[in-house]
């Protein structure tokens, strides 16, 4: 069972690290980093996001499945909001920052926020839990690492304990989803695999700023996923 739970939580605990060790950086280096190498590096990412996105994708055995589970998650993610409310959640933590009179207080709400509200986070943390794969979260590591340095330069030392939460907050999501994982079949899994790795891409088109994908409201198409390929469809056939 521990078992279960430190595979689990690797990709949470290593986004947690590179949080930690990115703001050292930045505590150390002051912000020195030109902006051109740091748009240049952004992009690099994303183009790694989006090769990482299409190869998972490709895991997919039933894409009339997985596209089928993608519009009703999506159109389920809508109703609810779940996008706006994420934005609106932000926002009033960033409003209730900016009134604080402390520096590593502000530093420390600001950054978790921007490393743990976001479809990239969520995505990550069910794909450890659900799949047992991390590369979403290694990917997410090496951009919030990336981003720590630039903040911990200008915001300070409360940038780095914003790792804390984000490994609380991924962690808890992936062991949440990892009791379900046992119960998952080869044929669930790959499909849930295609789902991930469009959300994935999704994101990748996002950081390019080529389209603008509200991806936290088609984090529902994983529960239907469940529900078509391994409840649904065994019953019936």
């Amino acid at each position: 069972m521990f078992g279960g739970w430190i595979s689990a939580l690797q990709g949470s605990f290593v986004n947690a690290l590179a949080i930690v060790a990115g703001g050292t950086i930045g505590l150390l280096l002051g912000n020195k980093i030109p902006e051109k190498v740091k748009t240049l590096v952004l992009q690099g990412i994303a183009l790694a996001v989006l090769v990482i996105g299409i190869q998972t994708a490709l895991a997919m055995q039933n894409p009339v499945l997985v596209i089928f589970s993608l519009l009703l998650g999506g159109i389920t993610g809508e109703m609810l909001g779940i996008d706006e409310w994420l934005q609106k959640a932000g926002a009033w933590l960033e409003s209730r920052a900016a009134r604080s009179e402390s520096g590593l207080a502000r530093a420390f709400v600001l950054a978790t926020l921007v490393y743990a509200i976001g479809a990239m986070a969520v995505t990550g943390a069910l794909e450890s839990g659900l799949l047992g794969q991390h590369q979403t979260l290694y990917v997410k590591s090496i951009l919030d690492g990336f981003t720590s340095i630039a903040f911990a330069a200008t915001m300070g030392a409360g940038v780095c304990f914003s790792a804390l939460p984000v490994f609380l907050y991924q962690g808890i999501i992936a062991l949440a989803a990892g009791t379900l994982q046992p119960l998952l079949g080869p044929e669930v899994i790959s499909e849930l695999s295609g789902v991930g790795g469009m959300l994935i891409v999704a994101i990748s088109l996002n950081m390019l700023e080529l389209v603008k994908i509200k991806v936290a409201n088609f984090l529902p198409a994983f529960l239907f996923v469940i529900l078509l390929a391994g409840v649904i469809l065994p019953v019936i056939f």
